[in-house]
């Protein structure tokens, strides 16, 4: 097989093909170390930053779009107000996000994740709070870790992925609750209501859970939510 045309599925198979499940097994023991370099980087990074609040959308949305100039606004609001802002530094929504911080003068961060299809990071990152990651579940830890809120725009599964693991730690309080903002209320519609219609009829969540996240419209209602959550904790904006 022609190893330069072979796509990353491909790789794989070639390379544990021939071997038994013990020694495919057995490099789990040195990934190890690989994961706690990637979480001593990643505190280490993220612990200098201070308050910030974690925006998240579709990697696909277009440049100048409604989506985009919506996340770019909320993003330039939010750090007007003091705020950190954390994206996974890709495109999309990530790309108007750290843009908007980036032209509000404020802190712009990007963890960014390696992919098959190589993600490539976005320009509007600040140069020292960019973080590349190989691991998903270190990546959510510095979400979760360094997070004061969660804004989630227009996306698809790996945007579900991040709300519905921020709404079930807060929901089993394995996470200090924070504000959820679910942006632009006809996108979030269908799924709003089913989980009513199902979930919360057939008694699989109870009422109060609904009270994790918010729905709003507009950059100005996601601020004041935000701003809702700094009115009752001490934790201060970076002014």
């Amino acid at each position: 097989m022609n190893i330069d045309k072979m796509n990353e599925e491909d790789r794989i198979r070639e390379a544990i093909k021939d071997k038994t499940w013990n020694e495919q097994m057995t490099t789990d023991s040195w990934t190890v170390f690989k994961i706690m370099s990637e979480l001593v980087d990643g505190f280490e990074t993220m612990a200098k930053i201070g308050p910030c609040v974690s925006i998240f959308g579709s990697a696909r949305c277009k440049p100048g779009s409604q989506h985009y100039r919506l996340a770019e606004e909320i993003a330039y609001q939010l750090t007007k107000k003091g705020f950190g802002v954390i994206t996974g530094g890709g495109p999309g929504i990530m790309e108007a996000a750290n843009k908007g911080a980036h032209f509000a003068g404020g802190k712009s961060v990007g963890l960014n994740i390696a992919l098959p299809f190589e993600q490539i990071p976005n320009p509007f990152i600040d140069t020292d709070k960019f973080i590349n990651f190989d691991h998903f579940f270190v990546r959510k830890v510095m979400f979760m870790k360094y997070s004061q809120g969660y804004i989630v725009l227009p996306g698809g599964f790996g945007t579900l992925d991040e709300l519905f693991e921020a709404i079930t730690l807060i929901q089993t309080h394995k996470l200090v609750s924070f504000p959820i903002v679910l942006v632009v209320s006809d996108y979030w519609d269908g799924l709003i209501n089913w989980v009513k219609e199902r979930m919360l009829k057939e008694e699989k969540i109870n009422k109060k859970e609904l009270d994790i996240f918010s729905i709003v419209d507009t950059a100005e209602e996601a601020v004041i939510v935000i701003e809702d959550f700094y009115n009752k904790y001490a934790l201060k904006p970076n002014f």
